[in-house]
């Protein structure tokens, strides 16, 4: 299993309060991702030995989550500020092959018999600023947007595509509404505020804190303050 991350990662954090039930990985800018314990499992429950995760940071998922790999070309990949709930599941595959005369796989069930070769799903994706519900099942090959919400115990189906700053939850998940209007949603797309270091974020904290939905004039003029925060500090950065 191979774990990434971002390049400012420092470490584990191993005497964290929350280590007795999370890997906590610590980034120098202060923020901390939390993967719950026994996370990576394969088709036969075990710690899985191959594929590729990523997460960034101040990102997790809550206790009793786990991700499936079946192959070493799987992969899950999540961005930063990703709230997940309890008991996740995301399988990244266990496809069998249906254009053959059976799906089973005969190879499992005695020496020498084989079976086609498993598709595989593309890579799962889930990208910043996403808050999924406690004990929603992922699919292989889906991509979360940015901003999504996706409500507890909803099933993605293989290859689940969203909108930016959509709510989606059933089984299987539809949108149901949109987090703010499309002028808030196109202009927090553009500011893409995760981009941005944990100090910024504090510097510009009380505006995390306003209603987004109530007067579409006064979100935008947020986040157009906000856009003139990130351009003054990207310019004093280029000159240091």
């Amino acid at each position: 299993m191979e774990v990434f991350t971002e390049s400012d990662y420092t470490g584990v954090v191993n005497d964290s309060p929350l280590a007795s039930e999370f890997t906590v990985l610590a980034y120098a800018d202060g923020g901390q991702s939390v993967i719950p314990h026994n996370f990576f499992r394969d088709w036969l429950d075990r710690e899985a030995q191959t594929g590729n995760f990523y997460i960034g940071r101040c990102s997790g998922f809550g206790v009793g989550s786990l991700v499936k790999y079946d192959a070493g070309l799987q992969s899950l990949c999540v961005g930063r500020y990703v709230a997940g709930g309890l008991r996740l599941r995301f399988l990244l595959n266990g496809q069998h092959e249906t254009r053959t005369i059976s799906t089973y796989m005969f190879s499992a069930a005695a020496p020498g018999l084989q079976n086609a070769p498993p598709p595989q799903y593309a890579d799962s994706v889930i990208k910043n600023d996403v808050w999924i519900g406690d004990e929603v099942m992922m699919l292989g090959g889906g991509i979360i947007e940015n901003g999504c919400i996706i409500g507890a115990r909803s099933l993605l189906p293989p290859n689940f595509r969203s909108e930016p700053y959509g709510i989606y939850a059933g089984s299987p998940a539809r949108l149901i509404r949109y987090r703010f209007s499309e002028r808030v949603r196109a202009a927090l797309l553009e500011l893409a505020w995760w981009d941005m270091p944990l100090s910024w974020i504090r510097d510009n904290n009380e505006m995390f804190l306003q209603d987004m939905t109530s007067d579409e004039d006064r979100a935008l003029e947020i986040i157009a303050t906000l856009q003139a925060s990130r351009r003054q500090f990207e310019s004093t950065a280029e000159k240091t």
